[in-house]
């Protein structure tokens, strides 16, 4: 089952159909971009307490960071765009007020899709707050809806709950997820493991769902059961980026080994993947009696641009310049988000990408 609307909300049409049917997909992160979305931070003492002001000033240097490779749209609460534009005080970051609860447009927000033609829509999945951890979340579960009417693209609503960081593409045909959050019964319980992969490709458009076991633990990540974007990214045609640890006493060694041993196969076009591992982790940096490691592979791979989250240490520079020699061909820019490791997430969770109209297929 599907609907599919405008972005102008004039609901449902007759021929009610899924992106894939329509032929559309999902283009890679690394592909270019129309804009990128954000939400500006909410829920400011019950969420962030008394580092409201910093989460801020840190989500406005990421969106600072970005706009000097592309576009901004960064969405704020009703009454909050004043704020909004003052920290972000760029003439390439546009603020719009819509109604949000949250602050992580990457699992909240629609994804994104190409058509034959090159024209863009949107999938937009269920949200339930990564299985009703956080509450009311009611304005995020629309603000898809919100989205696409204001950028005036078409809209598939799809019938599964789905957080964008949960995914990876490679925008020809492949899509890497974890089990450890999609098979969460807190997410789709009445779904199979096979639903779930036929809804994924059915609304991104893909042919292969590569299956790791797990994301980050509970240590590192409290709040998404293990969502890919902390742990793997595809970085080219047939090239993911891996997240490992070495050390065999690490909570997260034998999850992270058993994602590597899965990624030994091809992807969708019968290629065999390489994978470039990293075991580069930050320093643990203190806020307000919670540890914040910075995962590094939660960067946003922006036009000609790799913006990375740092935790302002030691650890950063030789992190930064390992990413530097693998992707070459992108500046990459490092922004200290401890801060938004505090909220529970990193550059990736707090950034969605809108892809640039492309040539007819």
């Amino acid at each position: 089952m599907s609907e599919t609307d405008r972005g102008s909300g004039t609901g449902p049409t007759a021929a009610a159909t899924t992106p894939r049917a329509g032929g559309f997909r999902m283009p890679a992160e690394f592909a270019p971009h129309q804009r990128t979305l954000m939400c500006w931070p909410t829920r400011s003492r019950a969420y962030w307490g008394d580092h409201y002001v910093l989460a801020q000033a840190t989500y406005a240097a990421v969106a600072r960071a970005i706009a000097a490779f592309e576009p901004v749209l960064v969405i704020a609460a009703p009454g909050e765009g004043g704020d909004a534009r003052s920290y972000c005080g760029s003439h390439d970051i546009e603020v719009v007020e819509l109604p949000i609860d949250d602050s992580w447009i990457r699992d909240s927000g629609p994804i994104f899709v190409l058509g034959p033609q090159g024209e863009p829509a949107a999938a937009d999945f269920l949200f339930n707050s990564w299985g009703e951890k956080y509450l009311p979340y009611d304005k995020d579960a629309e603000i898809g809806a919100r989205v696409c009417e204001h950028l005036g693209v078409k809209r598939y609503r799809a019938p599964l709950v789905l957080e964008g960081g949960a995914i990876t593409v490679d925008g020809e045909g492949t899509l890497i997820t974890t089990e450890s959050c999609l098979l969460h019964p807190n997410r789709n319980p009445r779904l199979t493991k096979e639903q779930i992969e036929q809804g994924l490709k059915e609304y991104l458009g893909v042919e292969k769902v590569i299956w790791l076991k797990s994301g980050l633990g509970p240590e590192e990540d409290r709040d998404t059961d293990g969502h890919v974007d902390g742990v793997a990214a595809f970085i080219g045609p047939g090239r993911v980026l891996l997240h490992m640890v070495r050390d065999r006493s690490h909570p997260d060694y034998e999850n992270l080994l058993e994602n590597r041993r899965r990624l030994e196969t091809t992807d969708a076009r019968g290629r065999p993947l390489e994978v470039v591992e990293v075991d580069l982790r930050g320093d643990p940096v203190r806020l307000a009696g919670v540890t914040v490691i910075e995962t590094y592979v939660n960067f946003y791979q922006a036009n000609g641009a790799l913006v990375v989250p740092t935790g302002g240490t030691a650890s950063d520079l030789a992190a930064l310049d390992w990413l530097q020699s693998v992707m070459p061909e992108r500046e990459v820019v490092g922004v200290p988000t401890p801060v938004i490791g505090y909220g529970g997430g990193g550059i990736h969770c707090i950034t969605q990408q809108v892809p640039a109209a492309a040539q007819a297929r």
